[in-house]
């Protein structure tokens, strides 16, 4: 197979705001896998908080040449096993490979991605939320106007006016919400915020405490929150499923954490083997990601697909989440299509 790369700065229709850091531009590696003139497509964001660069993955992928020169894609957990003893610890590069292989393959064989995974797709898939992020109560309630129709919406908290925000919104809409406070309260905040979300009609709260923050501190706030406890930083690969376990009430998988499909389904189904429930996740990130990402719903009772949704521009066209609902590409694989590659400058 072919290595070819492509980097872009993807703009936000709004400035994106978490508890530790605001992106009005987001940065994201496309890695392409070729072979008999058929392209594979992954991808992977930059990220501060996880210490990954666009010439750090750059550089990385690019010692995986030699592997990929000799590979065939017909093997993508084969492959996987190969570039992690190769990348070590670097997921986010791994996972945009592995999604590559897995949209070639499905290619070359004219089927999509799901089937290869063996998961059945059916009509009663989980829907994707839309993220609202952190800003000025007026501004936030401007956001979730501008998206009407979505079936549930996470909302990033982390200030001091978080319960604030959760009425607001609350008055604006009906529909499901979820909190995700991305590692931005204390033991005792999560408790008592749980209570005052419960009575707004939260559905579950995600990775309230610092991901450093002791398991019994985990602990007790899975046994003393009214609403579910979801890991998110604290859960990043295989291991972290088993410790997450009886800590909290589920997890969120994301491919560029983990190292791509091939890990993810394995951690999706342990957390269903110990009850535990499963959700999808992604970072901003174009159709190549979400698209990958997209072949998991079958393993999940939630999903967070809609990194794409919040771009001013997509770079890439494939899975459609119109509105919450998830549509398939018609092309095989994970449906993925670059819409002008050489725009990257790479």
């Amino acid at each position: 197979m072919k290595l070819h790369l492509h980097r872009f700065a993807l703009p936000l229709e709004h400035e994106f705001t978490i508890s530790r850091e605001s992106t009005t531009v987001q940065d994201t590696l496309v890695v392409e896998l070729e072979q008999d003139g058929v392209s594979g497509f992954g991808e992977t964001a930059t990220n501060h908080y996880y210490g990954h660069s666009l010439d750090s993955m750059s550089a990385a992928a690019e010692r995986c040449r030699g592997i990929l020169a000799t590979a065939v894609p017909s093997d993508p957990a084969g492959l996987w096993r190969l570039l992690h003893d190769e990348l070590g610890k670097d997921h986010f590069t791994l996972s945009a490979i592995d999604q590559a292989v897995h949209d070639l393959h499905g290619k070359l064989e004219g089927r999509p991605t799901y089937e290869f995974l063996e998961l059945t797709w059916h009509d009663m898939l989980p829907q994707s939320c839309f993220t609202i992020g952190i800003d000025s109560v007026p501004k936030m309630v401007q956001k979730l106007e501008e998206q009407p129709g979505w079936p549930a919406y996470k909302i990033k908290l982390g200030t001091a006016d978080d319960v604030e925000i959760m009425r607001a919104l609350r008055e604006t809409t009906s529909a499901p919400l979820r909190v995700d406070a991305n590692c931005g309260w204390t033991v005792s905040e999560t408790i008592a915020n749980s209570r005052e979300l419960e009575k707004l009609g939260v559905e579950f709260i995600e990775q309230p405490l610092p991901a450093g923050a002791a398991m019994e501190e985990h602990r007790h706030v899975c046994q003393e929150s009214v609403l579910p406890v979801f890991a998110d930083e604290i859960c990043q690969v295989e291991a972290d499923v088993t410790r997450c376990h009886g800590v909290f009430h589920g997890i969120n998988v994301k491919l560029c954490k983990c190292g791509g499909l091939t890990p993810a389904v394995r951690m999706l189904q342990q957390a269903r083997d110990l009850e535990m429930q499963t959700m999808v996740g992604c970072m901003l990130e174009s159709s190549v990601a979400i698209s990958a990402a997209a072949q998991l719903l079958p393993l999940v009772d939630f999903a967070d697909l809609d990194g794409a949704a919040l771009l001013a521009r997509d770079v890439a066209s494939g899975v459609m989440i119109e509105r919450g609902t998830v549509r398939l590409s018609s092309t095989p694989g994970n449906g993925v299509a670059l819409l002008d590659p050489d725009s990257s400058g790479d």
